[in-house]
Formats: C-alpha cells, structure tokens, sequence
C-alpha cells in the first residue's frame, strides 16, 4: 500500500507520518505540505509546495478524483 499524506507537520500528521513509516504493510509515503518535515526514510518521498491541495504534486489527477459524497448521490428525503 502506498499512502499519500497531507499535513505531516501538524502533531496528528506527525503520528500518521510515524505509523505509516513503521507499518510494514506500507510500501512508501508521499508526504505533500507547505514546510518540510526534516525527516528521511527509505519509504518516505516529500513534495514541498505552497498551495498544498493542488494534487499534481502527488501526481493526481483532479478530474478522476471525486468527492466523499458525490453529486450522484440522492440527498437525503424530508
């Protein structure tokens, strides 16, 4: 499993950060943010840019990504 992970800097993705890198399930981490994180590890790949939600930077495709609840879903009835 590969993991991309937004926010590494901030104390809770510091501890997802140092999980992931522990698991032996995850093949490698991409971590993208605004400052970086000072730390090196085999798995660990880092792409430092100032607008941290254009997902280029981890090689997304916006378009292909759709959101937790998606526009094709019924909204709830009254």
């Amino acid at each position: 499993m590969n993991v991309i992970l937004f926010g590494a800097t901030g104390m809770l993705g510091r501890g997802v950060l140092r999980e992931c890198l522990r698991d032996d399930s995850v093949d490698g981490v991409l971590a993208v943010g605004r400052r970086p994180l000072g730390v090196t590890h085999p798995k660990l790949r880092e792409r430092v840019q100032d607008d941290p939600s254009d997902l280029s930077a981890a090689g997304v495709d916006p378009a292909a990504t759709t959101p937790a609840s998606s526009a094709s879903e019924s909204p709830p009835s009254a």
